[in-house]
């Protein structure tokens, strides 16, 4: 690879990495990839293959960096051990950009342009990375225009990929029009008015259908019950979380908060991911202290906690668990994680790795819940989505297949620290409530605490490491969308026509 390709290559790792919190400039995304596609355009496959890793090294680093502050500060390791897990990580997510440049090629040598290929190419890659080894579709391309509503409005048929699609496509069209514009030495100048059009075509679309939707969805939501609901943020350090001697405190912390919020008519009161550091199911004093928060509040109560099961021969197998109580203080429903954290909630391939040790302390290995399972809260139905399953369109799918009408997002940020991640966590997560058109309310331990209506609007928020609470309204929906009632099919169609170019591609080379 010469130096001007390698400049070109790390150029749009950068764009393609400030789109995305803390930076944000979300318009760079749309220009991000022309670089990569000018530096792989004279390369072989070997070229292209290191130039998409290089350009994935820079924005992967970017997009994860924070993995080091979180192995280094609670999983309690050296430095130089934090910077390899982050690296090994940003190394095989890097592997998708080098497969994508490798594809264009591919089908360029066979006559197929970029413009017709690389959007294909890389939605299947994204769709492939979020769902190979448990998945990681961490801060995909279509997040970064959490922001631009009339945009993103399109999720509720295409999901993310549909905007990752436009926005690949987007950039192969600037690609060929400054090529065109600017042609090499002794080539002429050729503007590609046919795909300038189909792609403005697309555009206008999709932002007319985006600004029809969010106009839409407020009639529709008329005579829907208003519902008062109030997030509580707790700000609880996470070196003490799990610390018996902070026990009680913590609990004072969120019994104060929450008895202060009651007087307000709230009829949902939502803690964070594992709020109660206890096994609440154990009914003991700490139990019997949650209990009575919903009893005097008289509001439904919804929270984490960690919970057990004990097997043959007492054996215990431990879960990440949320727990919904009435007003009168009985057990609605519960709900265990299904989606774990790999390292962080279990160990994958405990025998080999035997050396390496969970970050999440407070209990052995995780066990996955048995099924997705919405939680009654009367005769409606929430589905609540642990931490890192809100980054999962699939669980919060199903949920909204299963009859729920609110979409509740409980997670433990405190890890994070003050780094992107918490910001990035909740930018996806709001995805969730476009694609089923519900509401989403997101409790966080440290922040960012939000709620967010079903046009992906962010109603209200609170800041990070603020011991408060967020109040407001939600409405329990209960229209399926396109997207909720077929899923990804965008993607499948995406899988398919990229297969029907491949045998087309083995024909050309065949002749």
């Amino acid at each position: 690879m010469n130096k001007k390709d390698l400049l070109l290559s790390l150029l749009s790792g950068l764009l393609v990495c400030m789109s995305f919190p803390k930076v944000d400039l979300s318009f760079l995304i749309w220009i991000a990839l022309v670089p990569l596609l000018y530096a792989i355009k004279d390369k072989d496959l070997p070229g292209a293959f290191r130039t998409g890793f290089a350009a994935g090294l820079v924005y992967n680093i970017g997009l994860v960096y924070w993995i080091v502050f979180v192995v280094v500060q609670y999983g309690q390791l050296p430095i130089y051990a934090g910077v390899s897990v982050m690296l090994l990580l940003v190394m095989y997510l890097s592997l998708y950009p080098a497969l994508f440049c490798v594809g264009v090629i591919y089908f360029k040598k066979r006559g197929m342009g970029a413009v017709l290929v690389a959007p294909l190419l890389w939605t299947v890659l994204e769709y492939l990375k979020a769902h190979l080894f448990s998945g990681f579709p961490w801060e995909d391309l279509a997040y970064s225009q959490h922001g631009c509503l009339s945009l993103i409005q399109i999720a509720d048929i295409t999901g993310v990929y549909g905007i990752t699609f436009l926005i690949v496509l987007l950039n192969c069209v600037f690609y060929d029009c400054m090529r065109g514009l600017f042609p090499s030495p002794g080539g002429t100048r050729n503007i590609p008015l046919h795909e300038i059009i189909v792609g403005a075509g697309l555009i206008l679309l999709v932002v007319g259908y985006g600004m029809y939707r969010v106009d839409t969805l407020k009639g529709a939501e008329e005579g829907l019950d208003p519902v008062n609901v109030v997030l509580v943020q707790g700000n609880i350090d996470q070196s003490v979380k799990w610390s018996p001697q902070f026990q009680t405190e913590t609990m004072d912390i969120y019994r104060e908060l929450s008895t202060g919020a009651s007087k307000k008519g709230v009829s949902l009161i939502v803690w964070p991911e594992t709020a109660a550091p206890f096994y609440f199911q154990d009914y003991d004093e700490p139990s019997r202290g949650v209990i009575n928060v919903a009893r005097e509040a008289g509001a439904w109560l919804l929270f984490g906690a960690p919970a057990y099961k004990r097997g043959e021969g007492g054996k215990l197998s431990f879960y990440n668990s949320a727990y919904l109580l009435s007003p009168d203080g009985s057990i609605s429903g519960r709900y265990d994680k299904v989606h774990l954290v790999p390292f962080g909630e279990y160990i994958p391939l405990r025998r080999i790795l035997f050396f390496v040790d969970k970050l999440v302390v407070g209990a052995g290995d995780f066990k996955p819940g048995g099924k997705i399972a919405p939680l009654p809260m009367g005769d409606k139905k929430i589905g609540t989505l642990i931490c890192y399953e809100g980054i999962f369109p699939e669980i919060a799918r199903e949920y909204r297949l299963k009859g729920a009408g609110l979409l509740v997002n409980i997670t433990n940020d405190a890890w994070y620290g003050n780094t992107s991640a918490p910001y990035q966590h909740l930018t996806m997560a709001i995805f969730r409530a476009i694609e089923n058109r519900t509401y989403m309310i997101r409790a966080a331990n440290t922040g960012i605490s939000a709620i967010v209506n079903t046009a992906g609007k962010i109603v209200s928020q609170t800041g990070l490491f603020e011991r408060k609470t967020l109040g407001g309204t939600v409405k329990f929906t209960h229209h399926r969308t396109f997207y909720s009632r077929y899923g990804n099919i965008f993607a499948c169609f995406c899988i398919g026509f990229l297969l029907m170019g491949f045998l087309v591609s083995l024909r050309r080379k065949g002749g």
